[in-house]
């Protein structure tokens, strides 16, 4: 099965210039079967554009935005100008060893495998479970054993392309700019009966290095929290779950007032995230009690 890269960038000219031709360098191991690296430039305004058509022209693909859009936005432009029959999304921190998809590509053998996360160093496997009625993000173990995960990772991540289609890829329109859009697709693959993985010799580093870090700190962290809240609301079905979150969605909002604006913010959201709501009731097949289960 061949692969097509897709890594997003925004003002990442400096970062660049260190990673990529260390993944040009693993595009080249015909064991990985990379086929393309897509670039996509959410509307940087240094000059990455230009460095990179200078220096990686008919080594690259590189797509435009003409403005800022957002992660999830300029992954699934990626995707759609893909042609491999899987996609890798990789950030532009994320430094890959030469073989570093050589014992995933087997995984997806198995039809029913949508994704697998690579394994970045000093990090375990993704999980989760529901606390204090909140889906609450967790990590499992780093160990050298194949692992199911709640999500794959959207920064260092293998997706299978016919089920990313399926499934509608990211959710531009809800989770824009950024956070949660990889949680949310992962577990609505679950949610289809289809199944996530981590492969322990998938070896990658991440230096997070990310151009959200240099955001305003509180904004970033709102965003993450009115996420978090959104893929709730889109993706937990369970009467009895639904009632845990609404006690806890009170008792955190008397606790911490301030976290009325970041449910001020979901709300804003309420038409889009209840018509993604109705979509999944329809067409998912796993309870979210089962789900959770298996990661807690």
């Amino acid at each position: 099965m061949k692969v097509s890269v897709v890594m997003p960038s925004l003002n990442g000219k400096t970062i660049l210039e260190k990673n990529l031709p260390i993944l040009l360098a693993a595009s080249n191991n015909p064991k990985n079967n990379i086929c393309e690296i897509i670039i996509v430039d959410d509307g940087s305004w240094d000059d990455s554009v230009s460095f990179l058509t200078q220096n990686f022209k008919g080594r690259i693909k590189l797509i435009k935005h003409t403005k800022n859009r957002g992660f999830s936005a300029s992954v699934n432009t990626g995707v759609r100008a893909s042609t491999g029959d899987l996609i890798l999304l990789i950030n532009i921190d994320v430094i890959p060893e030469v073989n570093f998809l050589e014992s995933s590509l087997p995984h997806f053998d198995n039809k029913k495998v949508f994704a697998v996360s690579l394994h970045e160093k000093d990090y375990g496997y993704e999980k989760g479970y529901f606390g204090d009625g909140y889906i609450q993000l967790a990590m499992g173990k780093e160990d050298n054993a194949l692992h199911p995960c709640l999500y794959v990772s959207g920064g260092s991540g293998l997706f299978r392309k016919s089920l990313w289609k399926e499934l509608g890829g990211m959710d531009e329109k809800l989770l824009s700019p950024f956070y949660w859009e990889d949680v949310d697709l992962g577990y609505r693959a679950i949610k289809r009966g289809y199944i996530n993985l981590w492969e322990p010799n998938g070896n990658c580093i991440h230096h997070h290095e990310s151009t959200i870090s240099k955001l305003p700190q509180k904004y970033v962290g709102r965003v993450k929290e009115r996420n978090q809240l959104l893929v709730i609301w889109k993706n937990i079905h369970s009467k009895n779950l639904i009632k845990k979150h609404i006690v806890g969605l009170l008792s955190r909002s008397l606790k911490h007032p301030g976290y009325l604006r970041v449910v001020f913010m979901a709300l804003m959201r309420l038409k889009i995230v209840l018509k993604a709501r109705k979509k999944e009731i329809k067409e998912g097949k796993v309870s979210d009690e089962a789900i959770l289960s298996m990661f807690s």
